[in-house]
């Protein structure tokens, strides 16, 4: 097949597909997207689509790789066009989304990127760059020693990371009498813009201390001036395979170099705080709210925390996907505890539909068609485990309810992580700390003296009360894991895993 998808060749495609019904070439940039990988397409990509085809021709997105090339390589053979295919085990439907307008990548030409941030016409930019990715340190400070964060202090007209990007972006703007654009992150990170914007003001009062900051540091314009929304966002969207390719191109009857797979669910929860506008999403169901805090908690900790449970206890059981690890009877009836001991810990007067929402993920875990592995989600497990599942573990010995099922979720991230390459030959994942867990786990410590090496090298509780109890009942689990696998884990648990 030599057809590719592409502005010229989109007439082509059968008429069951939808394509963008609205012309592109009179549409201009107003967002900038950095971290343009398959969750932003499979999501903001497609409900700025949405406002596109309403008339908005002012909010298309330029797309920025802040590390690998391999999303533009793809894609600007395309003119940024892709298919977005939701699947679910009724069938699939194929939608080819047009709102990214170019795609930048950030280590080639950090200028162009630059460029685009400090076009006056841009007026969001958001943020999927995943939660390592802020470089924080085990406070929740910004890691001011982190190679990147020094060259980009050194070196403030070529950033290397999305503090760096937004830092001299902002600086010129303001240098410029432009206003600033607003920042809202993406990512799941507790109370993101808030988190975005504390750490980007203390880059920036480092960016400040290093002098020809003019009659105004930098950081307080940051603090004051420019607007941080927080937001959720949902949506399952597992990695585009070889066999995905081949069977969407023969859909199309056109070549598609990096189709998205994602499931019919979507869901987007914005604080309302837009100062330079901001496209009309709530057309599209985005929800648009004063406060996001009791929809990212209740998402993090029954989506994000069973997740992460499945995941680890998955591969440690041989699941190779979300699906087939959550038919495992044993692990659907730890998923459920899970949720009944998280449900406690979420605030009781926000109007969180808890039995709704938990019944909607079991239907979502349960979807065949998606084969989501359980080795990608479970990648970075000690940059997520803190807010998915620790934070809720902490909540539950403060208020001294039942606590057993959340911190299995953390000892089975370790018996993962030590099984990798052995017992898990085709459970393959990485964490930022893999350097240094390796070396741990490979020395074999006692269950306690292991979780608590772990604990202290990831940061997990730290100074908090109740950290000493969580190590330990941590410790009881992979005490069990070690022994039996999660045979003896589960029924420690009053579990039958036969």
């Amino acid at each position: 097949m030599n057809s590719r998808l592409s502005n010229a060749t989109i007439a082509e495609l059968p008429g069951a597909i939808a394509i963008p019904r609205y012309d592109r070439g009179a549409v201009t940039p107003g967002i900038v997207h950095l971290g343009v990988g398959a969750f932003h397409r499979a999501h903001q990509a497609a409900y700025v689509d949405a406002c596109l085809a309403d008339g908005e021709a002012d909010w298309g997105i330029v797309g920025v790789s802040l590390r690998s090339p391999d999303t533009r390589d793809a894609l600007a053979p395309q003119d940024g066009l892709f298919t977005l295919a939701i699947r679910d085990s009724a069938g699939e439907q194929l939608q080819v989304i047009g709102s990214i307008l170019s795609l930048l990548v950030a280590p080639e030409d950090p200028g162009a990127v630059l460029a685009a941030l400090t076009d006056p016409r841009t007026r969001i930019v958001t943020l999927t760059i995943t939660e390592k990715a802020y470089l924080r340190a085990a406070d929740g400070s910004l890691d001011g020693s982190h190679p990147d964060i020094v060259h980009d202090l050194a070196n403030p007209g070529s950033p290397k990371t999305a503090h760096g990007f937004l830092a001299e972006a902002l600086a010129r703007r303001r240098a410029a009498g432009t206003p600033p654009f607003t920042v809202l992150c993406c990512d799941n990170l507790p109370a993101n813009g808030a988190t975005l914007h504390r750490l980007l003001t203390e880059f920036a009062k480092l960016r400040d201390a290093r002098g020809g900051t003019g009659d105004r540091p930098l950081a307080g314009y940051v603090a004051d001036d420019v607007a941080f929304p927080s937001s959720m966002v949902d949506r399952i969207v597992p990695a585009t395979t070889d066999a995905d390719r081949a069977r969407i191109a023969s859909e199309l009857g056109l070549a598609d170099a990096w189709p998205v797979m994602t499931e019919p669910f979507r869901q987007w929860v914005i604080e309302d705080r837009f100062p330079a506008g901001r496209p009309s999403w709530e057309k599209f169901g985005v929800t648009m709210v004063e406060d996001v805090g009791p929809f990212e908690d209740m998402k993090l900790r029954l989506l994000n925390g069973a997740h992460s449970g499945i995941a680890y206890l998955g591969l440690l059981c041989g699941h190779a996907t979300v699906d087939r690890a959550f038919a495992d009877p044993a692990i659907r009836r730890f998923v459920d505890a899970l949720w009944a001991e998280a449900i406690p810990t979420l605030p009781r007067d926000a109007g969180l539909d808890t039995t709704a929402y938990t019944a909607e993920l079991a239907q979502r875990f349960s979807n065949t068609a998606l084969a989501h592995r359980t080795a990608q989600i479970a990648n970075d497990g000690s940059q997520k485990l803190p807010q998915r599942i620790v934070a809720s573990a902490l909540e539950c010995l403060e208020a001294g309810t039942e606590l057993v099922h959340l911190t299995l979720v953390v000892a089975a991230w370790i018996a993962a992580c030590a099984a990798r390459g052995n017992t898990l030959p085709e459970g393959h994942f990485t964490d930022p700390l893999d350097a240094a867990l390796t070396a741990l786990l490979g020395q074999q410590l006692p269950a306690n003296e292991t979780v608590t090496e772990v604990f202290e090298l990831a940061g997990f509780a730290k100074d908090h009360a109740e950290r000493q109890t969580l190590i330990e009942l941590v410790a009881v689990h992979l005490v069990h894991l070690r022994r039996e696998g999660p045979v003896l884990a589960f029924a420690a648990l009053g579990i039958d895993s036969r």
